[in-house]
Parts: C-alpha cells; structure tokens; sequence
C-alpha cells in the first residue's frame, strides 16, 4: 500500500484491514451501483431508484429529499444544496452552488444601527431564501433519467407514511428542540417534547409540498400557496422576505477548485462554500511528514490544530459569495501555505489565528451515489444548525434555514451581510482525482469541521494507507472556537501530551461530524459509511 494506491482494495486475511475479532464494520463492495449516507432508509431509496433505471443523479435527489424526513434536524426543503457531478463517460467534475441568496431587505448597517455585532443565530435576520429545490429541479432537468415525479414518489409516501426515529437522529433532536418556535414546535416536536427512538415521525405538509413540485417543478415550490405560506410566515416573524426575493431564487453552474496532495488531487466546491479550506489545509500540512508520525499520537494532532487555525482564519478574511470573495487565487497559492506553515512551533500551541467571527455548528447531511455508468455525485444538503433558525411555515411546516449566520457584520468585509448575497457556507462535497481520473466523491458533514475532516479523510488515506472504512472511522480531533475537541478514541495519554502543549483539550459530546465515500476502482466500486451516524453503504 503506497501513496498512489489510496483506499484501494486489500488482501489481509478476511478480505480487509481491520480485525475481524473486534467490532468494526467492513467497506461494501458493488458492482452496478453503490450509495452512501447517513441514513439506512434513504440509502436503500437511492439503490431503488438506480435499480429502476435511474441514474446518479436521479438517486442522490431521492435520496437526499428523503433524509429531510428521516433526520428533519438536520435538513429539509428549507435548505441549500450544494453538489460536484462527473457525468458518464467523463472525467470532468461539475459544480452547481445551490445555496439561496439574502432577502433584499436585509442591509447590515440597519443590523448595526440595532447594536447588533453578528447576525442573529436564531433570529429571523439569519433565514436566507432556500436554494435546494430549484438545485433538485434543475439536476433533474439537466442530468436526470426519471421525472421528477418517479424521484420525488419515496419521500413523498415516507412523508406521509412517517420514519421511525433512529438513535442518532433522536440525540441530535433532544438537543436541538429548545430552538424549536411557534409552528415549527407544532411541527417538529411530539407534544412539545422530542421523540424517542422509533417514534415515528410523519410530515404530511411536506408531502403536499413535494407533490407539487412533482407536478410543476420549481413552480410548485417558489410560486403559489406553498410560497405564499413561506413569505406570510416570514414576514409575521419580522423577515424582510417576499415573493419577487423567492421567485428570484436559482442556482447556478460553477468551476470547482482543486489543489495537489502527495499524487492526488483533491477537488472542492468553489466559494461561496468553504472547500478552498481544505485544499489550502492540505498545503499548510505538505511542509510536514505526517506519514512518519503515530496516525493517532499528539505530534500528528498537534500539526493538525495548528495548520487549522492558520486556513481557517484565511477562510473567515476571504471566503465570501462568489461575486465578493477576495483573494482566493492568493489563498490557495503555494507560496501562502508555505508561509503559514512556518508560523507552526512543532512543540507548542499558537494562540487562536484569530477569532471566528461567523456561526458555526455541525448540522448537515451528506450522500453519494456512483451508478452503473460511472457517473458519480457528491452532493451536501443542509438547514444549517439543528432544525435551521427554529422557525417553520405556518401552513406547510417548511423549516426554514438559518445560513445568515455563516454572514458577518464587519463593514467593509466581503462576507459582509447585505441585500441579495449568498453567506460563506460551511458545506462542501469533495471529489479526489488521480492522474486525471475521478477516484472517490466523499463527504464529511460537520459544520465547521468539515475542511478538517476532508484533509483528514485524505490525509488518513495517503499517508497511512488506511482503507475507506478504516479512515472514516480513525479518531478526530479539531481545533476550533471552544478550544481542542479529541473524541474518546484517542488515548487519555494523548490527551494529556496535548494540553502540556498548551492545547485547551475537551472532549466533545457530540462525536465530530460524519462522513462517506465512494472508491471506483475499475468493475468495482467500494462505499463507506460513518458508524457516528445511523447510516449505511448500499450497492447491488
């Protein structure tokens, strides 16, 4: 197993890496089609899908739509998208940036003239325009096989039918139901109270919803009474919102970026997401040799914490919408990373680079799917923190997003929060190619987290020849706002050589996002699943 040879099939007695004698789960090896997410229904949905004559494209929507019933915390039709498609036959990767824009109410002097220093977490400041439907619609319309009304039809009758809650969906609901307001309380609580695992879950609004869409497509959902009942609820919250702002929404078609690491390429969505995070993270760490460090001891750690708040604080200065973001050539330079990469002291910890400014939080949905012809997507669909801004339409229970937060108020600032802009976006669907071929769409959720956990991923990958399975489920660690987070599967010994670093160490409650991916090795594909998730690798 060498550094060109990431994730590639291994011939260890019992058919993988890891011991079969302790808990673990194995990759899932297919050869027609494969899906990977965070929830078992959801992915069995998308195989269904491929099954009947469906693509990728026509998978990942299904299935994507879905998970809004199956973990409502964590997405629905009130959020953005965003998705990196290769289509059949090709080696080329496609962005489409389906994440909706600001009100043009919204003016952030007015937010400052308040007394306000950021916008509103949970307030109806932060509630941006969803993007996702239209991104659904359109990849429907470009990509697609089915109609939309054959892709819509699962989460349509699961919607209506109801989910049973699973175990980390009912966690993350208990957590994030204080946040629940108004009708979205109606909507998604049990009688004020978050659900037990296996309480099942329905929302039959959403599923008139849907079925309009799949009669009128995007009309169905940004025009007439369902947009009617968004921009009504929205404004008896005091939003700025209105029907021309919701008309207006649509996505858009975008150059993905990408950057070099030890014989790999790894691909990102461009701005207004986060992914040139990860890339310009990957640079900072190509200064070190992390495959001569313990994969899961303090030095790797360390490196790791301290590359991180030097790219992250470049993300919170440059990482704006697309028609703002400043610099970005400068940030993924070479000559950047190098520079950052000096500033590390391989023994002691820095200070914070410089403090987040903008909201973070770790709520979000990933899937792929590769299909018979090889297309492959890697798509990302969120409401931002657990049940978005808390609020919900009064008729229909959308649940509205509140990605204004990833906003700042700082004037002058290319994230500055202002009419009609897109906010930086903490999600990002990555790709890595290989000597010009795609090799693997992944995904790894959490908020924040996730440029990290992408390098991570990568870096678990091509420096320590770990499997898919066995890099997804290594140990995390990150470095952010509260301090050093080291989940429970690194050592107390570990733990401890970190804070004499002079690392604030904690250990979170909350395991540090998830993550999926798909190998095409050839005839073969291989998929991963997150065991911090309820999710599951499906093939046939």
């Amino acid at each position: 197993m060498g550094r060109s040879d990431i994730g590639a099939v291994h011939t260890a007695p019992g058919g993988g890496s890891r011991d079969l004698h302790l808990p673990g789960r194995s990759a899932v090896y297919a050869a027609n089609g494969l899906c990977a997410t965070s929830h078992p229904i959801a992915a069995q949905v998308a195989i269904e899908i491929l099954k009947s004559g469906g693509n990728a494209v026509d998978a990942a929507i299904a299935g994507a739509v879905v998970l809004g019933i199956a973990e409502p915390q964590m997405t629905g039709i009130g959020g953005d998208c965003f998705a990196l498609i290769k289509p059949p036959g090709s080696e080329e990767i496609i962005a489409l940036n389906g994440s909706g824009r600001a009100p043009k109410g919204l003016n952030a002097a007015d937010l400052r003239a308040r007394g306000l220093t950021a916008v509103p977490i949970r307030g109806i400041e932060a509630v941006t325009l969803p993007g996702a439907i239209d991104a659904f619609c359109r990849l429907n319309t470009d990509y697609g096989l089915k109609s939309l009304a054959e892709v819509l039809a699962p989460a349509i009758r699961y919607a209506e039918e109801g989910i049973p809650v699973a175990p980390r969906v009912a966690f993350d609901w208990a957590e994030d139901l204080p946040c629940l307001q108004g009708a979205a309380r109606d909507f998604y609580s049990f009688g004020g109270k978050a659900p037990t695992v296996g309480q099942i879950f329905r929302a039959p609004g959403q599923a008139e919803v849907l079925r309009r869409i799949a009669r009128e497509g995007r009309a169905g959902f940004y025009e007439g009474e369902v947009a009617a009942d968004m921009i009504a609820s929205l404004r008896a919250l005091g939003g700025t919102h209105s029907l021309d702002d919701l008309a207006a929404t649509a996505c858009d078609y975008t150059v993905p970026v990408s950057g070099p690491y030890q014989g790999i390429d790894l691909v990102e969505h461009p701005p207004n997401g986060q992914g040139a995070t990860a890339i310009l993270l990957l640079n900072i760490l190509r200064h070190f040799d992390l495959a001569a460090m313990d994969p899961f001891g303090a030095q790797r750690a360390h490196i790791e914490a301290e590359a991180t708040k030097l790219a992250y604080d470049a993300r919170n200065r440059f990482i704006a919408d697309p028609d703002h973001t400043t610099r970005l050539d400068h940030m993924l330079a070479p000559e950047t990373a190098a520079k950052l990469a000096a500033l590390i002291d391989p023994n002691r910890a820095m200070p914070a680079a410089a403090p987040l400014t903008e909201a973070v939080h770790r709520d979000t949905i990933y899937i792929t799917v590769v299909d018979r012809d090889r297309m492959a997507v890697s798509l990302i669909y969120s409401v931002f923190w657990g049940f978005g801004s808390g609020f919900a339409s009064s008729k229909f229970g959308i649940n509205f997003q509140n990605r204004g937060a990833g906003f700042t108020l700082t004037e002058g600032h290319p994230n500055e929060a202002g009419p009609g802009k897109r906010p930086m976006h903490t999600i990002i669907p990555g790709m890595i190619r290989q000597n010009g071929r795609v090799l693997m769409p992944f995904g790894v959720m959490g908020g924040a987290y996730q440029p990290c956990g992408h390098a991570r991923f990568v870096s678990n990958l091509v420096d320590y020849g770990m499997d898919l399975q066995a890099a997804i489920d290594a140990p995390r660690c990150f470095s952010g706002p509260d301090g050093m987070e080291v989940e429970r599967g690194y050592s107390d010994r570990v733990r401890a050589d970190l804070a004499a670093m002079g690392h604030h160490v904690t250990i979170p409650d909350t395991p540090l996002g998830g993550a999926q991916a798909i190998r095409i090795d050839g005839d073969v594909l291989v998929g991963a699943s997150d065991p911090r998730k309820d999710g599951c690798a499906l093939g046939y």
